[in-house]
C-alpha cells in the first residue's frame, strides 16, 4: 500500500472515530414556545402564562418545517444540534485540509523526481 493510501485510510478512521463520538446528530434549532390548550376553564391560558412547549426547526426539501418536541427529548435534541453544528464545522474543516494535503504531496513527489534525476546524472 502507497503513502496516499495508506494516509486516506488513517484520515477516514479517525474522521469515522469523530462522527461515532457525535451521535446524535440533526441539523436545525430549537425553540421555545408558550401556547394556550383548548380547554377553555384552564388556568395557566386564563392568567395569559400559558403552557411551555418546544419546536424543532428544519430544512426539508427547501421548506422550513417545524415539529413539536416532547419534553423528555429536548435535553437529546439539544445535545444533536449542538453535535450537528460541530460535525458542520468539522466539515467545513476538511476542504481546505484535503487541498493543503494534496499540494504537500504534490510538492513531496516533485522533490522525490526531482532528487532522483541528480542521483542518476
Amino acid at each position: 500500500m502507497n503513502y496516499k493510501k495508506r494516509s486516506n485510510k488513517l484520515s477516514l478512521q479517525r474522521f469515522k472515530a469523530e462522527i461515532t463520538d457525535l451521535w446524535p446528530l440533526a441539523k436545525g434549532s430549537l425553540a421555545q414556545v408558550y401556547n394556550s390548550c383548548i380547554r377553555s376553564d384552564c388556568p395557566a391560558c386564563a392568567s395569559g402564562k400559558k403552557h411551555r412547549a418546544f419546536i424543532f426547526s428544519h430544512i426539508k426539501k427547501g421548506r422550513r418545517r417545524c415539529m413539536y418536541v416532547p419534553l423528555e427529548l429536548v435535553a437529546v435534541m439539544r445535545r444533536a444540534i449542538r453535535n450537528g453544528r460541530r460535525l458542520d464545522a468539522r466539515m467545513s474543516d476538511l476542504g481546505p485540509a484535503l487541498i493543503l494535503r494534496f499540494r504537500q504531496q504534490r510538492t513531496r513527489s516533485k522533490f522525490t523526481k526531482h532528487t532522483r534525476k541528480k542521483r542518476d546524472d
